[in-house]
């Protein structure tokens, strides 16, 4: 790397971010030989133009801010994704399962065909959203541990298949809803809390933690929400309207295992950070 006035400054922050030694600051003779030989030649602002053409980056600002800052967007990026990913799988899980067991073992179709069309769109827009969502920007470099993620994504999600056959057992053996309503009742189940999944993937800690979700990201989820409750409440031709008190009854429903899903996210977090013997990064 080559020697500018503000270089050694941020040397050290730099070498925190990068969880390495501190990176090399050479001399203006040396530059070329160095750049060529290091794993990441990068030139700074100032730097000559022998040095320009022998490194693999070069800085147009001064300074190494501008690397601090590429780490910190790839690590909000990176907590992003794994966000996605763990929401992705957790859902799959969720209504895969569910409609599977609930068709091949009890002959029961909990959702339309059309209603399975309404759901994909609606969930969309939040997906969408993930992408401007605020991030933890952790200290240390990170990396996908693929064994955890479809862990704490199975458990999630076989929370939310637990959660969907209560339902189903109070609905069609206790109170004996006919078929068309409970389907539509079932639509609103998984619109409502499908979305909220969202929340307890987003962080390695309780929902109601910092940081923060973007208001991008909430205006997304409760927008789709709203939406998904009024096409159950009227139907719209689509499903059997379900009408409010239902409605509202499937939002207490889905906030309550939403709380207990997260504790079941953050038992899994316990375990693991028993089981590794280290802090776990999910």
């Amino acid at each position: 790397m080559t020697r500018t006035a503000g270089a050694q400054i941020g040397c050290q922050r730099l070498s925190r971010f990068w969880g390495l030694g501190c990176p090399k600051i050479y001399h203006e003779a040396e530059d070329t030989l160095a750049l060529k030989k290091a794993d990441a030649g990068i030139a700074v602002s100032g730097a000559t133009d022998a040095a320009r053409a022998a490194a693999d980056i070069v800085l147009m600002a001064p300074g190494l801010r501008v690397i601090v800052d590429a780490i910190k967007l790839a690590r909000t990026t990176f907590e992003r994704m794994q966000s996605y990913t763990i929401f992705r799988i957790a859902e799959t899980i969720r209504i895969i399962i569910f409609m599977s067991l609930a068709i091949g073992v009890f002959q029961f179709y909990p959702v339309t065909a059309l209603m399975i069309i309404v759901l994909a769109l609606l969930n969309d827009i939040p997906i969408l959203a993930i992408a401007y969502d605020n991030t933890k920007v952790r200290e240390q470099p990170v990396r996908w541990n693929m064994h955890q993620v479809l862990v704490m994504a199975s458990w999630l999600g076989l929370a939310g298949v637990l959660s969907s056959f209560l339902l189903f057992w109070i609905l069609i053996v206790y109170m004996k809803l006919p078929l068309d309503f409970v389907q539509s009742v079932f639509f609103a189940k998984l619109v409502i809390a499908g979305h909220g999944t969202i929340y307890n993937t987003r962080i390695d800690d309780w929902f109601f933690k910092r940081p923060y979700p973007s208001w991008i990201l909430f205006s997304a989820t409760f927008s789709s929400r709203v939406i998904g409750t009024i096409i159950a409440v009227y139907g719209f031709g689509l499903m059997t309207p379900i009408g409010w008190e239902w409605a509202l009854g499937m939002w207490a429903y889905a906030l309550t295992w939403f709380v207990f899903n997260d504790a079941v996210k953050m038992l899994v977090l316990r375990f693991y950070h028993h089981l590794k013997g280290v802090v776990v990064e999910i």
